[in-house]
């Protein structure tokens, strides 16, 4: 298993942040703000992986484009970026040692507290 860095996702959380498509909720609320099974199912379903994947930090590129496994990392709730779900995924990087992930995400953190509420 070889994940790397989406950087497409990490442009694509990066300008969702920016615009103010965020929520500043909580390190413990990404339990229950993350999608669901079904939530991602009907997400994939409604537009495709590609769309899917740009909610992932991270990508197995040995695993087919066209399936949950190969993206990992999320951040979001296919409408917004949560801030507690980028911790989450800092967190988790980290611990899996997949530093760019975890480096990619703090610097993501850094600019959810730092842009202005609108």
């Amino acid at each position: 298993m070889a994940i790397s860095l989406n950087r497409t996702a990490l442009t694509h959380a990066r300008t969702l942040v920016r615009s103010g498509t965020v929520v500043r909720d909580e390190r413990d609320d990404w339990s229950t703000h993350a999608p669901s099974t079904d939530a991602e199912n009907e997400f994939i379903d409604e537009h495709d992986f590609a769309e899917y994947a740009s909610w992932h930090l991270g990508v197995d590129r040995d695993l087919p484009r066209n399936t949950k496994g190969r993206y990992s990392f999320p951040f979001g709730d296919f409408a917004k970026v949560h801030r507690c779900g980028v911790i989450s995924l800092e967190s988790r990087a980290a611990q899996f040692d997949h530093t760019e992930i975890a480096t990619a995400a703090k610097n993501l953190l850094g600019l959810i507290d730092s842009v202005k509420r609108s």
